[in-house]
């Protein structure tokens, strides 16, 4: 459920983008991406979930995740993306040191190489998510964000042995299908213009 809460975060980035950054969202669009809030909110299934405060934390990320998105976007145009790259690698590691340092736990030797592993990955893909918001527009690059629900579930069925439900099923294809709409009406825009 957490995953499918924060798909919600290219809907806030291409609303966002509109007052924040000045960039430009059609008729069409705008109903994808409210097409798209409705596939996410037939994930969540709010008629059979009772509302829970730890709901609160994958919408407080949804909504900073997509300020960082903006605020990334918008510092483009001025620093390069190793300098933002750079900013946001010491800001992060300096918060997630203040907090973790009271919850740390000794790390098993065997584990050091999937924790580098994993640093490695995420310090990639970080980097390659600054640079396309260098080269595109927020709402451009944001539509391609709805593969983590398809992969998010791939994963949750292969590794972790869950059961898709009817309702998370329809509520994918609807968040992918309203995400591939709006980067086919950007595609068609640009094409225009050009």
């Amino acid at each position: 459920m957490t995953q499918s809460i924060f798909q919600a975060a290219p809907l806030l980035i291409t609303m966002l983008s509109v007052p924040l950054l000045g960039e430009k969202v059609g008729w069409r669009r705008w109903i994808a991406i409210f097409v798209g809030l409705f596939g996410v909110m037939l994930i969540i299934d709010p008629t059979h979930v009772q509302f829970d405060w730890e709901l609160m934390f994958p919408i407080t990320a949804t909504v900073m995740f997509a300020f960082y998105a903006i605020a990334t976007r918008a510092v483009s145009k001025t620093d390069t993306s190793m300098t933002s790259f750079f900013y946001t690698g010491v800001g992060g590691a300096t918060v997630l040191t203040l907090v973790g340092v009271f919850h740390m736990e000794p790390i098993a030797p065997h584990d050091w190489p999937w924790m580098a592993a994993l640093c490695a990955c995420g310090m990639a893909s970080h980097y390659c998510l600054i640079r396309a918001y260098d080269i595109l527009e927020a709402v451009e690059v944001q539509p391609l964000t709805y593969l983590q629900l398809v992969i998010g579930a791939l994963i949750a069925v292969i590794v972790f042995n869950e059961n898709l439900t009817w309702n998370i099923i329809a509520g994918a294809s609807i968040v992918v299908a309203a995400g591939l709409f709006s980067m086919f009406r950007e595609r068609m825009r640009s094409k225009r213009l050009s």
